[in-house]
């Protein structure tokens, strides 16, 4: 009679044992794989949402920190160059906002001006300190009348890249919609005309060559690396 609990007591502890085993043994199996990386991802997502705090600033840095120009990596998924014609650009607004339209360089840089010492983290495993400068994105946001209940701000590419992020990180103080680096205009390879900065999150977030921006409450495509099983939801 007193074999039994002690039996069951031991099969407990046995299979406590077990899981981590088991859990790995389960992506061994293919059709268990995805769905599993899937559900890691999501659970990945759900924890840096809630421990996104809105008013935490990146570190910010002297200009004796930072990284030479000349040795700032140049990265992209397609091409250094989409060739983008710089004279006829503009940004192509749409979505919950009151006024949506073109809107032209020259009314990006006439909304107050900011310059950040920030870091930059890929990852592909290397960070670099620059110097960036252009108009918060919430600045523009209240520009066009956006409405900031909404879920997200999703971007669209010259390259065909695209990107989105939630509504907090884009009214972070931080986030720029980014004309320069190292007080000189965007060059081409750095995404010319106009990119998005945001040290808050990782590199594959901050898109390059701007050409339309969607504040809206659903996304059809989420990120081009994301549609590929990266995280949505990368804080730094």
């Amino acid at each position: 009679m007193s074999s039994r609990p002690k039996l069951q007591g031991i099969n407990r502890r046995e299979l406590l044992k077990l899981t981590p085993v088991l859990a790995v043994g389960a992506f061994a199996v293919p059709v268990l794989r995805k769905p599993l990386l899937k559900t890691g991802l999501g659970l990945s997502d759900w924890a840096a949402k809630r421990l996104f705090r809105r008013g935490h600033l990146a570190p910010t840095f002297a200009d004796s920190e930072l990284t030479p120009f000349s040795k700032f990596p140049v990265n992209d998924y397609d091409v250094d160059d989409p060739g983008v014609d710089l004279d006829a650009w503009s940004l192509t607004v749409s979505g919950a906002v009151q006024k949506a339209g073109e809107y032209k360089l020259a009314q990006i840089q006439a909304l107050p001006k900011f310059r950040q010492n920030t870091r930059q983290v890929c990852v592909e495993g290397w960070d670099v300190i620059g110097r960036f400068g252009g108009t918060r994105l919430s600045d523009f946001l209240h520009m066009i009348g956006a409405d900031t209940n909404a879920l997200f701000v999703y971007v669209e590419c010259a390259d065909d890249y695209y990107s989105s992020i939630d509504m907090a990180t884009a009214l972070h103080p931080q986030t720029l919609l980014c004309y320069e680096m190292y007080d000189q205009p965007l060059t081409r390879e750095h995404g010319a005309p106009l990119r998005l900065q945001i040290p808050t999150r990782i590199g594959y977030q901050q898109a390059k060559y701007l050409t339309d921006l969607s504040v809206t409450n659903v996304l059809q495509r989420v990120g081009y690396w994301e549609d590929q099983g990266y995280s949505r939801v990368y804080d730094l």
